[in-house]
């Protein structure tokens, strides 16, 4: 018994020998941990009194203006702005020339307490009936108060459409924070998705909180009264304060920013799904029960079926918290999601996940643990090459500082990780590939760090792509060593 004992031993150490030089082909190298230290501008909030927080001049002047999509295909908005003195005019006036507003809508206005914080009166309009593709103009509020911005609508429904995605979570409101929107809105990205922590307003105390809700607000209106941020929420959204009396989870949140969730049949707007160009977007909410037969199980396994990969091929997650993460910061926190959606994730063939919540930038390759349980099977991440690339981009520029403590040594399933600030854009071309680059802020520069070619999971392994490599490569071959 021990002779058979022993080679059974010996087997199992050559198959794990084998699955470890497996893995070292799969990934072509392990991953590297960047050396590069980042010396970063101080982790305070930007004081209130700096340009990028001011009020816009007029009575009652709409403020914290943002956009998001406002229905499932792309061809409604969601308006959204606060006045902070009275009520107003909750009308848009749009139209696809400037000045020359042909049309209208009406929106709604509420308000709120938090603590003895009292909001301004936040305005939400829906605006739809748009065409694809389309630059409109709008105006919001009345008089010498009123403001003029403008937004383009995304390309129709289609495989091949091409479409740049910026990714940014984590951002805070700290001249770190300005360095990553300042850079993003030179990259050329046409909608951001925004992967949670928003204003980091939980930080403050009493009054402050709504007073720095206000301020993020205006911070990031310069992007977000032009293009469509898809938002998600993280845990500095949750604002559940008992010794203030405020026990609402998410409730400033959720009063300042909408999302189209009716649209994608969501009960709950923290999440929901939407189709842009050529991709499909899911948002999780990380803080909200998902577990098997909740509500948020249940919609994704529904949503998930709803995918229809040959119009929209390009399958994508948000989420908060990352589920492979190999920081000391928040380490195995998202292993409870994982455990209830990764299987999912696989068999669906998710193209990519963005995660945020920890202060540090890291991709993986494409690995999965689905087959370990208690009782047998495999105890850590193998290569799987129907998983998706998990990406943690939570690295916006927030008060918290930088995530700078990895875990030693770096796990095999890692391919990249640096500890800086900064944000990713992912710029889709055809069905089959996408081209994805995480942006450094090296000393307010943007430095391109980490690139590579994303291929698409369903056209991948389709058998009909095989009559458009030979289209596509080229471009791609030629493209790819511009970077």
């Amino acid at each position: 018994m021990a002779g058979v004992a022993r080679v059974e031993s010996l087997l199992v150490q050559f198959v794990v020998s084998c699955l470890v030089l497996l893995s070292c082909l799969r990934y072509g190298n392990a991953g590297m941990t960047s050396s590069f230290v980042r010396s970063e501008y101080p982790s305070v909030d930007i004081p209130l009194d700096h340009k990028v927080f001011s009020v816009p001049k007029g009575h009652n002047a709409p403020q914290q203006v943002h956009i998001t999509q406002g229905d499932y295909d792309g061809k409604a908005v969601i308006i959204s702005w606060v006045t902070a003195d009275e009520p107003g005019t909750s009308k848009v006036q749009y139209g696809t020339s400037e000045k020359k507003y042909e049309f209208s809508a009406e929106g709604t206005i509420t308000n709120y307490t938090f603590y003895e914080y009292k909001s301004g009166y936040i305005h939400h309009c829906h605006v739809n009936g748009l065409e694809h593709d389309t630059k409109y103009y709008y105006k919001i509020g009345s008089g010498d108060s009123s403001r003029e911005f403008w937004f383009i609508t995304p390309p129709k429904i289609s495989p091949d459409t091409p479409y740049k995605f910026g990714i940014i979570g984590d951002l805070g409101q700290t001249f770190n924070s300005l360095s990553t929107l300042e850079h993003y809105m030179q990259s050329g990205g046409q909608a951001v998705l925004f992967l949670g922590d928003l204003s980091y307003a939980d930080r403050y105390q009493y009054n402050d909180i709504g007073i720095r809700w206000d301020s993020w607000g205006r911070f990031v209106e310069q992007s977000t009264a032009y293009q469509s941020w898809i938002w998600s929420a993280g845990n500095h959204e949750i604002d559940y304060m008992p010794y203030l009396g405020e026990v609402t989870p998410f409730k400033n949140y959720l009063q300042r920013y909408a999302t189209p969730y009716y649209a994608s049949k969501s009960s709950n707007p923290l999440w929901y799904a939407i189709r842009r160009a050529s991709a499909h977007i899911i948002v999780l909410s990380s803080y909200s029960p998902f577990v098997k037969y909740t509500p948020q199980w249940m919609w994704l396994r529904e949503e998930l079926e709803r995918v229809d990969r040959e119009k929209t091929p390009w399958l994508i997650v948000l989420m908060h918290i990352p589920i492979y993460n190999s920081n000391d910061a928040h380490y195995m926190e998202g292993e409870s999601m994982r455990s209830v959606f990764e299987s999912w994730f696989i068999h669906y063939r998710v193209d990519v996940v963005f995660a945020g919540h920890v202060h540090a930038y890291e991709r993986s390759y494409r690995i999965s643990n689905i087959h370990y349980n208690v009782t047998s099977g495999y105890q850590y991440p193998i290569p799987d090459k129907s998983a998706p690339v998990y990406i943690t981009v939570g690295d916006g520029g927030n008060q918290e500082g930088l995530a700078g403590r990895f875990r030693d040594p770096q796990p095999e399933y890692s391919a990249f990780r640096e500890a800086s600030y900064g944000h990713s854009t992912l710029e889709i071309h055809n069905r089959t590939h996408a081209l994805y680059h995480w942006n450094r802020n090296d000393d307010g520069k943007k430095m391109a760090t980490d690139a590579f070619v994303l291929h698409n999971q369903y056209w991948g392994r389709n058998h009909r792509r095989r009559k458009l490599k030979k289209h596509y490569a080229r471009k791609y071959i030629d493209r790819v060593a511009a970077y």
